[in-house]
């Protein structure tokens, strides 16, 4: 088997903290050139809100290569899992003082991590209460998460085949217990609009279809859509040679993703969580792809990605610093 620019790329020891440094450099220079959108003050670098980003965006990179080492999701050696989840973050500058997308990120790593070790067994209401506390976290910030909740049932169900009347109760209690967390502090201050808000939100939401976007976030989206179709297909057209239990969990990516997909368009005041999720879901598809084809087309396609990925994150980046 022929070993392509691509293939020592994408198994080579050196390439995460290449892209470690790559992010960091990234965000260093969004914190520098680019306004903080609830500041608009330049020269912002150590700005609260992209701080708090920064650091969940660290975490969640070292949980995606917790997921990946914990579950073999590439069957060879690769850090590709974690280096594209990092590059397209880093892509999407723009969102970079968005604290709430950012946790959302974290959040729902942190849910695949929990529910990937419940895989066959029915026994295990801890890790689902774990993950679904995740969720419940994340519905804060992001109340529109809630209506992923089904799916992620659906998934217990077929995918991961722990689904249990313990493991279902174990999740309901896991989403509601970051409220009752908060529950005190409401009582305590005699205001309850958090929980009005959150319903409200939920019920409300869709009726408001307009899509709409700015340039950059039409140009981001359309790419990472690209980029996740081709990790589908890929991953589609050679299903079986990965194992049956990497298999259902590139199932679970796989329906996140197209979900994610769809709701983009029709929910776009929700963007910035909705395509952290995508990202999330995507990243394992596009590194199957990156990882483990080794044709000459896949190799220039390969280089083709990792130029327009570089050439959008500069539009990004490039085009905000224009405005002071």
């Amino acid at each position: 088997m022929i070993k392509r620019t691509q293939n020592k790329v994408a198994e080579s020891r050196k390439l995460l903290p290449f892209i470690a440094v790559y992010g960091i450099l990234v965000w260093l220079a969004h914190s520098l050139f680019v306004p903080c959108s609830s500041s608009h003050t330049p020269l912002s670098v150590f700005h609260i809100s992209h701080l708090i980003t920064l650091v969940c965006i660290v975490l969640s990179a070292a949980l995606m290569i917790v997921l990946n080492n914990s579950n073999a999701l590439i069957r060879t050696y690769s850090r590709t899992v974690s280096c594209s989840f990092i590059a397209l973050t880093c892509m999407l500058g723009f969102q970079f003082d968005s604290i709430s997308g950012a946790f959302v990120c974290l959040c729902i790593v942190a849910f695949y991590l929990c529910a990937f070790r419940t895989y066959q067994d029915k026994e295990s209401p801890g890790w689902i209460f774990y993950a679904f506390f995740c969720i419940g976290l994340a519905s804060i910030l992001f109340p529109l998460i809630f209506i992923f909740v089904p799916v992620f049932w659906l998934f217990m169900k077929f995918q991961l085949n722990s689904l249990s009347w313990r493991t279902f109760l174990a999740s309901l209690l896991g989403l509601s217990t970051p409220y009752w967390f908060l529950l005190p502090y409401m009582l305590w201050k005699a205001d309850f609009t958090l929980l009005q808000s959150q319903f409200s939100i939920v019920n409300s939401q869709f009726s408001i279809l307009n899509p709409s976007f700015t340039l950059h976030q039409l140009l981001s989206y359309a790419w990472i859509v690209i980029l996740t179709m081709t990790g589908i297909i890929h991953f589609l057209r050679h299903v079986l040679s990965d194992k049956i239990r990497t298999r259902q969990f590139y199932g679970c990516f796989i329906w996140m993703s197209v979900l994610c997909v769809i709701a983009i368009p029709l929910l776009p005041q929700y963007y910035d969580p909705l395509i952290r999720l995508l990202i999330v879901s995507a990243s394992p598809l596009i590194a199957h792809f990156l990882t483990l084809t080794h044709t000459r087309i896949t190799d220039i396609a390969f280089k083709v990605i990792c130029v327009v990925t570089l050439l959008i994150t500069l539009f990004n980046l490039w085009m905000p610093s224009l405005n002071f």
